[in-house]
């Protein structure tokens, strides 16, 4: 029996001695090589480890340093200076399965592949590693993430598995080009529903929290989301910038607050802007809300050469579209004011009352271009109730023929500006007077025009302006159709003898003041040369009577006219 039972005492210290030098072995670079090498050869995966190590102060950890990870052929997912492995007895049934995973001081490679990760842990842990990649879309990168994630069981495109709970904390995070620091996350997944329970960072020298909730589907759900103090600089001009928002997918704002923003892309820029957005989902462009809410001011809008200060807005939304509560707004040194709505059914903006005073404006180069321009699919109709204009002034410098209104006043009622999304005066009343006006260097006072439209006509039943010592009265008609046939009925009384020729009529052979007649008809269709369509007859009464017939815009025996 003593024999036996040195030879077992015997086979137990050489197990022993075998097992302490697997062991210390194991903790050998050349060890560690070995395993790199062993499972990289039979798997679809490449691993690299410099050093396997192990401490008995915490004898359930295994520490591998300078490990690099990832599938074969494709770029790495894990560069780590230390990952400590974790053991549990789970690991007798599951070998794959460990108590807590941590990475430390490396890189993450976060991008969704079909791929099935060989690892799953109670806890997954980041300590300041960097993370790059894209998920559901989105372009991330970050530095000095901490993070915990529990359970950590991913599946092939589902990083954070089916189900978990994780927290985590960046010094820098830049999502979709936009960075971030001091960024804190915590939140949870559920079958694809992910719940951010409380978010927040430092955005754009200013702050951002919130708490929001995206579904299976991918749409997003903003319970709140507060920026305060964020100073936004980007390239973009200002279509690109709000193009990006048509990307996103459907999302439900039930609380939104931007508060002493200031933001600035290419050619526009937008300053100490306080914004309050409730109740309102976005998606593909469109808009939908029960009882939405929508209030802006700021101090300064600047979109190219259009220039707003202090805009105040304050909307309320509904399935049948928007109440405009209030609405004004200084711009080129005037005071803007209006209240109404905006109809969904028919596209119509209904406009209460419109009130422009104190305007110094210089109408764009391509003001006729814009005028003839189709309005947007959301616009088929602008109507309004009652339209006041006090002591603008309005200044074309067009070369051909620059013109200027001063004191210009005006009076309209029942007003519809735009149709089928054409801008034009399809129907209502309007007056407009100035004290004293210039068009293509011939000045006069008082001008005056009145005006009624209908469905097939605008009928100027009142034009008329003072020269330096006459008088100038005219009526007209215009047709709605596209060609838009007019006619035109003017007298002059005691006028410059030469009053058309600024005009575009042929010098007059006159001198000194005369009496005169003009009838003249013609087309005005949108973007093409009206002048060839012009027929008519001028009579002028003064030292001696002149007659003169225009046909095809040409006058028989004078000059060719001058283009007006």
């Amino acid at each position: 029996m003593r024999f036996i039972g040195k030879i077992l005492l015997t086979f137990a210290l050489l197990l022993v001695l075998a097992i302490v030098l697997v062991y210390v072995l194991l903790q050998t670079r050349w060890a560690a090589g070995w395993v790199s090498r062993w499972i990289s050869d039979n798997s679809e995966y490449r691993v690299s480890v410099e050093k396997i190590d192990h401490n008995w102060s915490s004898p359930g950890r295994v520490t591998l340093n300078n490990v690099v990870f990832g599938q074969k052929n494709q770029p790495e997912i894990l560069n780590a200076g230390e990952v400590d492995l974790d053991l549990s007895w789970r690991q007798i049934t599951e070998p794959r399965f460990f108590d807590r995973l941590v990475l430390a001081n490396g890189r993450l490679n976060v991008n969704l592949s079909p791929m099935n990760l060989p690892l799953q842990a109670d806890t997954l842990q980041l300590s300041k590693m960097a993370l790059t990649g894209k998920i559901d879309g989105l372009d991330i990168q970050g530095q000095q993430i901490n993070a915990g994630i529990s359970p950590w069981q991913p599946k092939p495109a589902q990083l954070l598995g089916d189900k978990a709970d994780f927290q985590l904390s960046a010094a820098s995070l830049t999502v979709n080009g936009l960075p971030a620091e001091n960024v804190l996350i915590q939140g949870k997944i559920n079958n694809k529903n992910l719940t951010l329970s409380n978010f927040g960072g430092d955005l754009a020298r200013g702050q951002l929290t919130g708490k929001a909730t995206q579904a299976a589907d991918g749409s997003w759900n903003i319970e709140n989301l507060r920026l305060s103090n964020v100073r936004l600089q980007t390239s973009k001009p200002l279509s690109a910038f709000f193009d990006d928002f048509q990307t996103l997918p459907k999302v439900t704002i039930q609380r939104l607050d931007l508060i002493d923003a200031r933001l600035q892309g290419t050619d526009w820029a937008f300053s100490d802007v306080d914004l309050s957005v409730q109740d309102l989902t976005l998606e593909k462009g469109d808009w939908q809300s029960d009882e939405g809410e929508i209030t802006l001011n700021a101090t300064d809008m600047i979109d190219g050469n259009v220039h707003i200060q202090d805009p105040i807005i304050s909307l309320d939304l509904s399935p049948q579209g928007i109440a405009i509560k209030q609405a004004t707004a200084r711009w080129e040194r005037s005071l803007l004011r209006t209240t109404g709505n905006w109809l969904r059914a028919n596209k119509r903006l209904q406009l209460d009352e419109v009130s422009i005073a104190g305007l110094e404006y210089t109408l764009p180069e391509n003001w006729k271009q814009l005028w003839n321009q189709a309005l947007p699919d959301s616009l088929s109709e602008v109507f309004v109730s009652r339209f006041i204009a006090n002591r603008n002034l309005i200044i074309d410098i067009n070369p051909q023929f620059p013109f200027q209104l001063t004191a210009l006043d005006g009076l309209g009622n029942n007003l519809l500006l735009a149709r089928n999304h054409q801008w034009g005066i399809w129907n209502g009343t309007l007056n407009l007077n100035a004290s004293e006006a210039t068009f293509n260097r011939n000045d006069v006072r008082r001008p005056s025009i009145t005006l009624n439209a209908n469905d097939s006509q605008v009928n100027i039943s009142e034009l008329s302006a003072f020269t330096k010592e006459g008088l100038l009265e005219a009526t007209a008609t215009i047709d709605q159709q596209p060609q838009r046939h007019f006619a035109v009925k003017m007298t002059g009384r005691s006028v410059p003898a030469n009053q058309l020729e600024n005009w575009g009529w042929p010098h007059i052979s006159l001198e000194g003041n005369a009496n005169m007649q003009l009838n003249l008809q013609g087309q005005m269709p949108a973007n093409v040369d009206y002048k060839p369509t012009l027929n008519g007859t001028l009579q002028v009464n003064g030292s001696q009577a002149i007659d003169q017939r225009m046909v095809n815009g040409l006058v028989t025996g004078a000059p060719a006219p001058v283009a007006p």
